[in-house]
C-alpha cells in the first residue's frame, strides 16, 4: 500500500527577485511501514521534500497524495485535519513546549485532537513515555533533560496519535555519534512495533546506513534510487 504518492511535484520560492527552484520535479512513492532516509547535501531540497510531505509548505505544482488524500487540493482546515490525524513530527531542535514537563508535552498533540477523555489520554501518554525510556522524567521540563532526552520526548510526542507517518528532519543532528544512534536505534524500533511509516532527512553517512530505503536528493531532483 502507497502510503505517500508524488508526481511532478516542483517547489518554488521568492528570494527578492529571484526565484528559487527548490524543488524541480519530484516522482515518489513510499510503502506503508517503511523506514527511509532522504539524503543529500544542505540546500538539496530535501527538508522542503519534508515539509509539503508533512503539509507545512505547499507545492508549486504536481500531486502529493498522503494517506490516501491528495493533499494539494484541500483547503487549510482538512490540511490541518491531515496533519494532526496522520502525521507526526520530530524536529532537529526538539521543539517541545518549555513550559510543559515531559507528560504535558506529550500529551498535547492528543489534546487537540479531542478525541479521547483525559484519563485516555494521560494512559496513551505514560505508555509512549515508558517506551522510550522515560518513565521516571516524566515531571520533567525540557530544559531539566539531555538533548537525546529531549529527542525521546520528541519521539513519544510524534507517535502519541497513532500516525500513519512520521517525518523527522536531521533528528541527530544536535546529538552526539552515540547518542544519535541510540535514537535512530529507538525510531526503528518504533517502527517495526508499530508498523507507522519513518522518513528522515540527513546528510550524515552515518546516519543514512540505519535507513532500509534511501532516496538520494540533489539540487531538486531525486539523483538516485527510489522506495517504489
Amino acid at each position: 500500500m502507497k502510503i505517500i504518492d508524488i508526481k511532478g511535484l516542483t517547489k518554488d520560492y521568492a528570494l527578492g527577485k529571484t526565484t528559487v527552484h527548490a524543488l524541480r520535479g519530484i516522482d515518489l512513492s513510499i510503502d506503508k511501514g517503511h523506514f527511509l532516509s532522504i539524503i543529500g547535501p544542505s540546500g538539496s531540497g530535501k527538508t522542503t521534500l519534508l515539509n509539503v510531505i508533512g503539509c507545512i509548505d505547499q507545492a508549486s505544482s504536481g500531486t502529493v497524495t498522503v494517506a490516501g488524500k491528495e493533499i494539494t487540493r484541500l483547503n487549510d482546515k482538512e490540511i490541518t485535519n491531515i496533519r494532526l490525524h496522520h502525521i507526526g513530527f520530530i524536529f532537529q531542535t526538539f521543539n517541545l513546549i518549555p513550559v510543559l514537563n515531559t507528560l504535558e508535552n506529550v500529551e498535547f498533540p492528543l489534546l487537540l485532537m479531542r478525541k479521547q477523555s483525559a484519563a485516555e489520554v494521560r494512559k496513551r501518554a505514560e505508555k509512549l513515555i515508558e517506551e522510550v525510556g522515560l518513565k521516571e522524567y516524566s515531571k520533567h521540563k525540557p530544559a531539566e533533560l539531555s538533548g537525546g532526552q529531549r529527542q525521546r520526548v520528541a519521539i513519544a510526542r510524534a507517535l502519541v496519535t497513532n500516525p500513519d507517518i512520521v517525518l523527522a528532519d536531521e533528528p541527530t543532528a544536535n546529538l552526539d555519534s552515540v547518542t544519535g544512534g541510540q535514537i535512530l536505534d529507538l525510531m526503528k524500533e518504533m517502527n517495526e512495533k508499530q508498523k507507522t511509516t519513518f522518513i528522515f532527512s540527513t546528510h550524515d553517512p552515518n546516519v543514512m546506513k540505519y535507513a532500509r530505503e534511501v532516496v538520494r536528493i540533489r539540487d531538486g531532483l531525486i539523483a538516485e534510487g527510489s522506495a517504489s
